[in-house]
C-alpha cells in the first residue's frame, strides 16, 4: 500500500548525543580500492543504513546526513563510487567500467567489509538518485541480506516519465556518443555528474531510453528480480525536484509490486524554507534523517511483532 504524505513534517526521534566516525578501506577483486565513511552512535545500536550516493557525488557530501541519522540511533555507512573521491580509479580512455563492476565487484566487497565489522546490525540499503536505482537493483538480487530499501530523490530515468522527455531522450543518445568520443563523459565540464566511465553512461542511458534495467556483462534479469522483491521501501520525493518527478518515482516503484511501500513528499517548509529539490535537501538533512529513522524504527517494531507474536 502506498502512504503518500504531502509536506507533513516528520515526527522527531529522540536524539543520541554522541556519535563516532570510522573509515574502512575496501579492495575489490579487480584491484579497485575505495573508502567507506561510517558514522554510528557511540553506544549500543542495531540498525545500519548502507548509503549509495548520486552519480558523480563524493561520499563525504553525505556526512551531515550520516551525523543526523547516527544522532537518532541509526548508523550510516556511505559508499564511494568507483572513479569518485577516495577511489583509486579515474575514468578515461584506458579506464572503463559499467554497472557490472559496481554491482558485482565493488558493492559485494563493501558490504562484506561492513558485515565483518558489524555482524550484529540489521542492514538497510539506501541511496540518492542513481544510488537509489542501483540500490534497488542490488537489493533485488540479494533480498535476504537486507532489511529494506530507502530512496531519496530517486526514480527511473525513463524519458517518457519527464515533462520534457523528448529533450531528455536526445541526451540519452548524445551522452554515450560524447563519452565514446572523449574516452569518458566529461561531466564536470558540461555540468552533469562527474567524469563518468563510458560503459556506466551506456548502461544508464539505455535504461533511460527503454525504461528497463540491464547491465552489460551481467546475465541477471533485473526486471524479474525486482518484481519478486519483498523488501519494504521508503521513498522520499522532493516537491520541487524536476530530476525526480512523481511519474519517475512511480515507474521505479511499480517495478517492485511485492514490496510494501511508504511514500512521503518533502516540501520547502520541511527544509526550513530551502528548495526541496534534487540536491538542496543535502544542506538541511535533519528532516530526511528523522523520517528515515522513524520508518526504520516502525519497520523494526513490526518485524519484531511478527517474529514474536503475543501468546
Amino acid at each position: 500500500m502506498s502512504d503518500p504524505s504531502h509536506g507533513r513534517a516528520p515526527t522527531p526521534m529522540p536524539a543520541v548525543t554522541a556519535t563516532e566516525q570510522t573509515v574502512i578501506t575496501v579492495s575489490a577483486a579487480d584491484g579497485s580500492r575505495f573508502e567507506l565513511l561510517c558514522v554510528h552512535p557511540a553506544g549500543a545500536w542495531h540498525q545500519l543504513l548502507f548509503w549509495l550516493p548520486a552519480m558523480g557525488m563524493p561520499a563525504r557530501h553525505y556526512l551531515p546526513l550520516a551525523e543526523a541519522l547516527a544522532a537518532r540511533g541509526v548508523a550510516m555507512v556511505v559508499h564511494e563510487w568507483r572513479g569518485i573521491g577516495s577511489s583509486n580509479r579515474r575514468a578515461g580512455r584506458h579506464e572503463d567500467w559499467g554497472y557490472r563492476e559496481l554491482l558485482a565487484d565493488d558493492l559485494p566487497a563493501a558490504l562484506a567489509a561492513v558485515r565483518v565489522r558489524w555482524p550484529q546490525a540489521a542492514c538497510w540499503l539506501g541511496g540518492h538518485s542513481l544510488g537509489g536505482q542501483l540500490g534497488s537493483l542490488y537489493a533485488s538480487l540479494h533480498p535476504s541480506a537486507h532489511a529494506g530499501l530507502v530512496l531519496v530523490a530517486s526514480g527511473s530515468p525513463y524519458w517518457r516519465r519527464f515533462r520534457f522527455g523528448g529533450l531528455i531522450r536526445i541526451a540519452y543518445v548524445l551522452a554515450p556518443w560524447l563519452a565514446w568520443l572523449v574516452g569518458y563523459l566529461p561531466g564536470r565540464q558540461i555540468g552533469f555528474a562527474g567524469n563518468e566511465a563510458r560503459r556506466l553512461i551506456a548502461d544508464w542511458a539505455r535504461s533511460g531510453r527503454s525504461g528497463r534495467y540491464a547491465a552489460t556483462g551481467m546475465a541477471q534479469d533485473f526486471e524479474q528480480a525486482m518484481a519478486a522483491s519483498p523488501l519494504p521501501v521508503l521513498a522520499l520525493r522532493l516537491q520541487d525536484d524536476w530530476l525526480g518527478p512523481q511519474a519517475s518515482l512511480d515507474w521505479l516503484l511499480d517495478k517492485m509490486p511485492q514490496a510494501g511501500r511508504s511514500v512521503e513528499v518533502i516540501t520547502p517548509q520541511d527544509l526550513d524554507g530551502r528548495p526541496a529539490d534534487h540536491f538542496g535537501w543535502m544542506k538541511t538533512p535533519e528532516p530526511i534523517a528523522a523520517s528515515v529513522a522513524s520508518w526504520i524504527a516502525a519497520q523494526d517494531a513490526g518485524s519484531t511483532a511478527r517474529d514474536h507474536p503475543a501468546a
